[in-house]
């Protein structure tokens, strides 16, 4: 049950919430019950932090109760983000105004999510990743440390559109430590893109992409090999 603080204007606390001296709360901030908040954490305005699971009646998303949401230590929350229970959010992290992440999806230590990206159930993202503005990260998606991903990539799980064969599970994509994602290039369910591989802006990748290899187009196809200069890894 929610009640008003007055930690902060229009703050609405729910039980069991720990929130610490340390953190920063702005205006109209909901936090709901069971969320665990870490030291120097800040919430800008309008955050909703905790929410509810909510799933459409066809939903076959599991609908066990998920545990409270865990923001780590020094992480920032932008304005009127919204984070669902069971979500976890590592200390340092930056999650972008109006950016969603629901229930049972894992973000790294020092990771960005963009402004108005949205991360998916069970997604896990590791640290140092760079995910910016507008960007779908599917269900069961995994993105490696270090990965960045440029604006309004998609990411997609499902090759049946909705009709899969019950049972059969969702197959997000895996991105594999320090690859890029060029902006606007979509990656179908389960393809692989390699360590340090880097998909060029506007690409659709059908198949994996192996490590250290450039690709481009609709498909995408390998155009070549990345130069020791293009590489980040030392």
């Amino acid at each position: 049950m929610l009640r008003p603080s007055d930690r902060a204007p229009g703050l609405m606390l729910g039980e069991g919430v720990g929130l610490p001296a340390s953190a920063d709360v702005g205006a109209n901030v909901v936090i709901h019950d069971g969320t665990a908040i870490g030291e120097g954490v800040r919430i800008q305005d309008g955050a909703i932090l905790g929410k509810p699971l909510s799933l459409g009646p066809r939903s076959r998303a599991s609908r066990e109760e998920p545990a409270g949401l865990v923001v780590g230590d020094g992480a920032v929350i932008g304005a009127g983000a919204v984070l669902v229970a069971g979500a976890a959010v590592g200390a340092e992290s930056v999650i972008g105004d109006q950016a969603h992440v629901r229930e049972r999806s894992a973000i790294g230590r020092a990771s960005v999510v963009g402004r108005g990206s949205s991360v998916e159930n069970d997604a896990v993202i590791g640290s140092g990743v760079r995910i910016q503005t507008a960007c779908y990260i599917t269900a069961f998606c995994e993105i490696e440390d270090e990965v960045f991903v440029a604006p309004g990539v998609r990411t997609l799980n499902d090759m049946t559109a909705g009709r899969r064969p019950r049972g059969e599970p969702l197959r997000g994509p895996v991105l594999r430590r320090r690859c890029r994602v060029g902006g606007a290039a979509t990656l179908l369910p389960g393809v692989e893109i390699g360590e340090e591989a880097f998909v060029g802006a506007g690409a659709v990748v059908t198949r994996d992409v192996p490590p250290r290899t450039l690709v481009v187009g609709v498909p995408a196809q390998r155009l070549r090999e990345l130069r020791p200069d293009e590489l980040t890894s030392g």
